[in-house]
């Protein structure tokens, strides 16, 4: 008989979002006239920029003709694609990545998942706490953890509680941990982390031969030239760390698929007979045959947001959304909830008032205001008591939101 990987009955009862279109769902069916404002999971909401547009439908009309026609590509990208991107996303930076590094995906969620099969099953795992769930969850999967404990904690995995206490960010731990995952500007809390704090976990990384999992998907969101977008700003990085963007939130490619992961070719880490072996080849290795490539016409797209009207675009996408996280951030202050983040992010961190738990929150805003949020606690234990609201929807549905929570709710 057919066996199952037991591994998937570990996960708790329901991924996060899932958990909250359900409940969504049912407050819609009993509430038909609610107007619910969803401003929970991260979702784009404004139409991609008229450069990627227009390039798409060009390379679609490409596809009608024979000799301008493209099948299969190459699994890790266009070369025009990832030359642009080592350009303009890291080179002009200072950062050392050549487009050979680069291999271009449909997501960055899927990549941070995919990038456990070239890791062996003996590493101590760290993530910090709260969490994007996808991190955690992907390592349940992959067999690297044990059962989950009363908090949510799984067994194996070492915890890094990001908190008010630490400015959010992540505490250098005293053990020894060989892979790192670290998200700046960080999903949930919307913190930054410093060139300082970046380089104490390099050197961290390279003092214990740890390997740093980046994810910089809203890296695009940083306003403070004095933090860094990419973790290669920081010396030694490339010894250490690979990393994760995504053409979803500064593009809004969220429906569209495009993302890159950069692995240096010189990174390595260690084989069971303890020789040093090159990531680069195991993760090409990896995409060449699990991966057929994102398709031309999108590559298209995404080579058109380093036009010099691409770029405009997509800055004129950010400032849209960064203006939306600073209407909540000021209306919920100025209501007397304590909130964070919403500065170099898209997120707005807010501690539930009243002692309320998360989901509380959520339920009460849910029913009293009809808005969506998105519980802390699904992001960790250390995210109990906290609550993510999203700058990703219509000016109008922001504005209508604020009214109601700062009418319906803090008055």
């Amino acid at each position: 008989m057919a066996t199952i990987n037991d591994n998937y009955l570990k996960l708790k009862a329901g991924y996060l979002f899932p958990e909250i279109a359900r409940r969504v769902n049912a407050f819609a069916e009993a509430n038909p006239d609610a107007k619910i404002i969803r401003l929970g999971i991260g979702d784009v909401t404004e139409p991609l920029p008229e450069a990627c547009r227009t390039a798409m439908i060009k390379a679609v009309e490409e596809m009608g003709d024979r000799a301008t026609f493209k099948g299969y590509g190459p699994e890790q990208g266009y070369a025009w694609l990832r030359e642009k991107i080592a350009t303009h996303d890291f080179q002009a930076r200072g950062c050392e990545i050549d487009p050979s590094e680069i291999f271009v995906s449909d997501g960055s969620k899927c990549d941070t998942g995919n990038i456990l099969e070239i890791f062996g099953k003996n590493n101590t795992i760290a993530v910090t706490d709260p969490v994007y769930p996808v991190y955690v969850d992907t390592n349940v999967m992959a067999g690297n953890t044990g059962n989950s404990n009363d908090k949510g904690e799984y067994e194996g995995l070492v915890y890094l509680p990001i908190t008010a206490e630490n400015n959010f960010t992540a505490t250098i731990p005293s053990q020894k941990v060989d892979l790192i995952y670290l998200c700046f500007p960080n999903n949930p809390t919307g913190a930054v982390a410093t060139k300082e704090h970046l380089k104490a976990w390099v050197d961290y990384a390279k003092d214990h031969g740890s390997i740093i999992f980046f994810d910089a998907a809203y890296e695009a969101y940083i306003t403070d030239p004095e933090i860094p977008h990419s973790i290669y700003e920081i010396e030694g990085a490339r010894d250490c760390a690979i990393e994760f963007r995504s053409f979803s939130k500064n593009a809004g490619f969220t429906g569209t698929r495009c993302a890159l992961t950069v692995v240096p070719k010189n990174l390595t880490a260690k084989a069971a007979d303890g020789s040093d072996v090159e990531l680069w080849k195991l993760w090409n290795r990896r995409q060449s045959t699990k991966f057929n490539g994102v398709s031309y016409i999108v590559q298209r797209g995404a080579e058109a947001v380093y036009s010099q009207e691409g770029q405009a675009q997509t800055k004129a996408l950010i400032s849209f959304y960064l203006e939306n996280a600073n209407i909540i951030r000021e209306q919920l202050t100025a209501a007397g909830l304590a909130v964070y983040g919403g500065v170099n992010a898209p997120y707005v961190w807010v501690k539930t008032p009243n002692g309320l738990s998360s989901w509380d929150f959520f339920d009460k805003l849910l029913h009293s205001c009809n808005v969506v949020g998105t519980p802390g606690s699904g992001f960790g234990a250390a995210g109990e008591g906290y609550f993510r609201i999203s700058a990703f929807n219509s000016r109008e549905n922001v504005e209508e939101a604020m009214k109601r929570i700062t009418t319906r709710f803090c008055a």
